[in-house]
């Protein structure tokens, strides 16, 4: 019991953890595609591969989120919190199906909004996880 114990400790730490790293990094996306959409430039390959890289942190969360409630841990609010978490899931690859790929400027706008989205979603994940 008390090695189930540590074992859930770290991974609550490594997820509460994870979710700011989400926030900076989509935050950090944000200015990035801001600052390319203000200088009249698409999505770039890099930026396409920040968004990847974003979505696999996402997906990691989601990973370690799922194998904690199945061993038992609930959040404060499972429903609006799990929510969320498949939202997040979601988002960018929808972003990607809705902008069928292209990379000119307006995607680029488009891919700063779904950034932003995601800040906001991590932020109110926070609110629901533990009080």
């Amino acid at each position: 019991a008390l090695l189930y114990r540590g074992r859930m400790a770290a991974l609550t730490l490594l997820h509460a953890r994870l979710v700011i790293t989400i926030l900076l990094f989509f935050g950090a996306l944000s200015l990035w595609g801001f600052v390319n959409y203000l200088r009249g430039s698409g999505v770039t390959g890099g930026y396409k591969g920040a968004l990847a890289i974003g979505e696999l942190l996402v997906i990691a969360e989601f990973l370690i989120g799922l194998i904690m409630f199945i061993a038992g841990a609930r959040p404060f609010r499972p429903s609006i919190h799990i929510l969320y978490g498949i939202v997040a899931l979601i988002t960018v690859p929808g972003a990607f199906a809705y902008t069928r790929g292209r990379d000119g400027r307006w995607e680029q706008l488009i891919y700063v909004t779904v950034c932003l989205f995601l800040c906001g979603i991590a932020l109110r994940s926070l609110t629901t996880g533990r009080p």
